[in-house]
């Protein structure tokens, strides 16, 4: 008797806890659903190997943004948010609260098909990429696990160990060169342990935990981006609201040129085309005896100006003819006289001296 009351109170306490765990399930999809309801964007972040006091201080640090944190597994989460897209049925426990606030939201699908692994869900509706700058300074320096994947290359430095001589099988296994010094073993080279991709084994795994060596770097990244029912990629978040604005401005350019080139109108082109009509509408009075308000103004502003124009041109060729002036007054060089008088030249005497001076007397 006693020890079938004993199995029966073994019984009775798994019910009990099947029941706590049906009601903690229940309450994480009430806050599910409210958050879905309430907020319209979601980031999806990767929890794997993160600790729960690192998500304390996430939490923390998003209060000021208004946003919520959603933990759990991709399995619980999908079925909260399939849950929320059913329709409510007689026949469930919670069809008079599903029934005032069920609304149809057939977009969520796209939301269930990003939820993988370990994840969060973070609710908010602006400032994503604040939040995902303030995700970035959380993580984690963790340990080799055996049968996980090595998420980046292990290398071990060349040094002494502090490990006795009968643990050279560490070494010799993983094709590291090591010698005993001062009874304990010294690395000789630098030697690569784990590759990228590669499933970390029992030998690598202990020899990373006998040299205290934590060799990955875990963070909170964010996976994708749930923006009113459409999914896309985190690296949108990177751009900036003035790199858009350029982008516009200049494709608005290009939209314009062509339209006024081809000389089809468009809303970007409406002001340049008035523009140049009023332009020419004004060139036309400058010639004419005919005024509007807006010609009349210019007309003022340029007979004002006409004056002024003058006096500097007048000054311009005052400048000019007095540098003429100057020019035409720098003396000349003097001509170099000769040598010898009488037609005889520095290079010896001409024919007609020569003719003068040897002519016979008559």
């Amino acid at each position: 008797m006693g020890l079938y009351l004993r199995k029966r109170g073994k019984m009775v306490l798994k019910k009990k806890n099947r029941e706590e765990v049906r009601k903690k399930k229940y309450a994480l999809w009430m806050k599910l659903w409210t958050c879905l309801e309430k907020y319209k964007k979601v980031l999806v972040i990767k929890c794997d190997n993160i600790g729960a006091s690192i998500f304390h201080n996430i939490r923390q640090a998003l209060r000021p943004f208004g946003a919520v944190i959603v933990m759990g597994k991709n399995t619980l989460l999908k079925a909260g948010i399939k849950r929320r897209m059913d329709d409510p049925k007689t026949t469930d426990e919670d069809y008079e609260y599903r029934k005032t606030t069920f609304k149809p939201a057939p977009e969520l699908q796209k939301l269930i098909d990003v939820c993988e692994g370990y994840l969060g869900l973070i609710f908010c509706n602006d400032k994503l990429s604040e939040i995902k700058d303030v995700l970035k300074g959380f993580s984690c320096q963790k340990g080799a696990k055996i049968g996980s994947v090595a998420p980046s290359d292990v290398f071990i430095q060349p040094g002494p160990t502090g490990l006795d001589p009968k643990q050279t099988a560490f070494f010799q296994a993983l094709n590291i060169q090591t010698k005993i010094v001062k009874t304990q073993i010294e690395i000789i080279n630098s030697g690569k342990i784990l590759s990228k991709g590669q499933k970390i084994g029992a030998s690598e795994c202990a020899l990373l935990d006998k040299l205290g060596i934590k060799p990955f770097v875990f963070e909170v990244a964010v996976r994708n981006v749930y923006d009113n029912g459409v999914v896309y990629s985190p690296s949108v978040l990177d751009i900036k609201k003035e790199e858009i604005l350029e982008k516009i401005k200049k494709g608005a350019c290009y939209l314009t040129a062509v339209s006024m080139q081809s000389g089809y109108p468009t809303s970007l082109s409406a002001r340049q085309s008035i523009l140049s009509g009023f332009k020419n509408l004004v060139a036309v009075t400058m010639n004419v005896p005919f005024d509007f308000k807006e010609s009349k103004s210019l007309k003022a502003t340029e007979s004002k100006a006409k004056p002024k124009e003058k006096a500097e041109k007048k000054e311009v060729k005052k400048e000019i003819k007095k540098e003429e002036k100057k020019e035409e007054k720098k003396e000349e060089p003097a001509p170099v006289p000769d040598a010898l008088e009488g037609g005889m030249s520095l290079f010896g005497p001409d024919d007609q001296s020569l003719n003068y001076i040897y002519s016979p007397k008559t």
